[in-house]
């Protein structure tokens, strides 16, 4: 009961702050999973399949505000979910401490360049939607879906400033697009793949989802509430946080 305890409220910390800021769950519930004494391969099946109830939470509160764009919506799903599947079954192949160190590094200066560009997210002026632009932007979908699908902590992150700086979207369309198609279909193909080839610690996860839907539902309603500057500074917040645990943990 102390550990299902534990496991719902680490959950639903790291997803209102993951709704909140447009990723990050795995900065408190990847790592606790294995404190608690889960093997990485298990601790990462498990946290990916957990995550896809944030998708979920946060699809009920943001679909209210219709942020999303069909063709857009196909756009990111038929460019990612390659690259989440190709990530998945390579993961358990890539040496974890490399793996980790350069994602702490990739993360933290997404937080230090969004720090020193004060307009980046705040103006929705969407672009390269279009034509040879529209393949460079699908081919950054594919990478960042393939980071997605291999390393858990905070590749969501990855999706909204890809969103932002290169297809013009604001913080709040960018997060409500990351957290419903990379949290709920993105993780839910990862889901499905480390599920398969994988082991899941089943028996944690009902405190696990629990704390994921009313921690994604929260915090997404607390972003559209408080707008894109209230985001971009979680944003900021969050992913330098990640990008110093996983460096400082793989050193």
């Amino acid at each position: 009961m102390l550990d299902q305890i534990i496991l719902f409220v680490a959950s639903l910390a790291a997803n209102f702050f993951s709704a909140l800021s447009g990723g990050g769950a795995g900065l408190i519930q990847f790592p606790m999973l294995i404190f608690l004494g889960l093997s990485f391969g298990t601790a990462l099946a498990t946290h990916k399949i957990a995550s896809v109830a944030l998708g979920l939470g946060a699809t009920l509160r943001h679909l209210r505000e219709s942020h999303l764009e069909r063709r857009f919506s196909l756009i990111i799903l038929g460019a990612g979910l390659p690259g989440v599947v190709l990530g998945a079954l390579t993961i358990l192949h890539i040496p974890e401490r490399a793996a980790t160190l350069a994602l702490g590094v990739l993360t933290l200066g997404l937080g230090v360049y969004s720090v020193f560009k004060p307009k980046l997210g705040m103006e929705h002026a969407p672009r390269n939607q279009q034509g040879r632009a529209l393949v460079g932007g699908m081919a950054g979908l594919f990478a960042v879906g393939f980071l997605n699908g291999s390393i858990t902590s905070g590749t969501g992150l990855f999706l909204t400033v890809w969103l932002i700086r290169y297809f013009g979207l604001d913080y709040t369309r960018a997060v409500a697009y990351t957290l419903i198609l990379c949290g709920l279909v993105w993780n839910g193909t990862g889901a499905l793949v480390l599920g398969v080839i994988g082991t899941v610690a089943w028996s944690w996860m009902p405190a696990l989802l629990a704390g994921s839907i009313i921690g994604g539902y929260l915090g997404s309603h607390l972003a559209i509430r408080k707008g894109n500057l209230w985001i971009k500074r979680s944003f900021e917040i969050v992913t330098i946080l990640i990008g110093l645990k996983l460096i400082f943990g793989a050193l």
